[in-house]
């Protein structure tokens, strides 16, 4: 009789996600030679191998994507059957993995962080920043609670829960302050700085103004808002920013910020969370908390 340890297949399923012992083996915050040990332990029981072992990385085999697809459905199961003892404690405390993009974080977690921690002094708050993409798999994967992204999202399993709305903003030289704000038609044709690649908010500007990834006017891309911010102050070129990062992004910056006239950008930012998930009440609650602290934050911007 198999006696295979839930313990062993979450090491498996670091092991496939990341690809490389070491990567896994600090992730789950063991020591490499340990989890090696928990892998071969558990191809023993098993009878074959799960991985193809390499210098770099490894690969997992036929058998090694059969027994992950199952694994991962059992230690979802595990998840969602702790989540339900959760609820049905009461009030939502102990660990709450938050995921959040890099254009909110900056601006909006450190509130967020604040007031949950007034409300619900025993959550024990754990936020990690990443792009739509990566937090959303990690949410399918049941390694988060819920994700704070722009919607929609357009996954059938998760659920949406819009929180407020933001503008798009121009920033640009202070020399162009008196200068008419360019309309979005016109702006292909200018130095236009934007995120790089797998950031939501690139394409959406790209959708703005109406241009394709390839469009040479696009000079150059960061990896931060704050590095677009700090390209535009050296005479790079212009930048579209989410008004929720201007006061802490152009705070020591001799810049213009202006707010389009005839077409007003917007994106939406919610909150999204598995549709199975026995914590969705509580979820709700913490939704319109986080709701009141972003709408109260693009509130008391200046207009």
């Amino acid at each position: 009789m198999m006696n295979v340890t839930l313990k062993q297949l979450r090491y498996f399923d670091a092991l496939a996600r990341l690809g490389h012992f070491g990567r896994a083996a600090e992730a789950c915050s063991i020591s490499q030679p340990a989890l090696s040990v928990q892998i071969k332990e558990l191809e023993a029981m098993l009878g074959a191998p799960l991985v193809e072992r390499a210098a770099r990385q490894i690969r997992l085999t036929t058998l090694g994507h059969d027994v992950l697809t199952r694994a991962r459905r059992i230690l979802t199961d595990v998840d969602e059957m702790a989540e339900l003892a959760r609820s049905a404690e009461g009030p939502l405390k102990g660990a709450l993995r938050i995921g959040i993009i890099p254009t909110v974080a900056p601006y909006l977690l450190p509130a967020i962080i604040q007031e949950l921690g007034r409300q619900l002094p025993d959550l024990d708050l754990m936020p990690r920043e990443s792009i739509t993409q990566s937090l959303i798999k990690d949410l399918l994967d049941s390694r988060l609670d819920f994700v704070v992204a722009a919607l929609p999202i357009s996954e059938p399993a998760l659920r949406e829960f819009a929180l407020f709305d933001e503008e798009f903003v121009l920033v640009r030289s202070h020399a162009d302050a008196h200068t008419p704000v360019p309309s979005p038609e016109s702006l292909p044709q200018m130095k236009l700085l934007l995120l790089e690649e797998g950031h939501c908010f690139r394409d959406q500007a790209l959708s703005f103004c109406d241009m394709r990834p390839s469009d040479p006017s696009l000079v150059m891309e960061g990896s931060s808002l704050s590095t677009l911010v700090q390209m535009v102050s050296a005479g790079l070129g212009l930048t579209l920013i989410p008004e929720m990062a201007v006061p802490l992004e152009t705070r020591n910056a001799d810049l213009s910020v202006a707010r389009f006239t005839s077409s007003r950008p917007k994106r939406t930012i919610g909150m999204v969370w598995r549709r199975t998930s026995p914590l969705s009440a509580q979820l709700m609650e913490i939704g319109a908390i986080v709701r009141q602290v972003g709408q109260a934050q693009v509130a008391k911007l200046p207009r």
